[in-house]
């Protein structure tokens, strides 16, 4: 445990971040699995309402840096043709 008053802080600044943190990528995680249960059942319409809630919280996630944005691209990318390949 440290001692000096400083470094007590930045330890419950740092355990609020992580949560935020956790909580942020919980939320995403989620968005994703429902995106990719859309998909397997093969419902078209959901699957597109999915896949606009899925981007939207990688974006916000991406822009409070919990994400790298090169990650974030990355996970719309796949998330984006795995829905366009139920299409054709």
């Amino acid at each position: 445990m440290a001692n000096i008053k400083s470094a007590k802080k930045r330890i419950k600044i740092i355990a609020k971040k992580t949560l935020r943190n956790k909580m942020i990528k919980s939320q995403t995680k989620t968005a994703i699995k429902k995106l990719i249960a859309s998909v397997t059942s093969g419902d078209q319409t959901q699957a597109n309402v999915a896949l606009v809630n899925a981007v939207s919280t990688i974006d916000k996630a991406a822009s409070k840096g919990i994400f790298h944005k090169n990650n974030a691209s990355r996970k719309k990318s796949r998330l984006t043709k795995m829905v366009s390949k139920m299409e054709a």
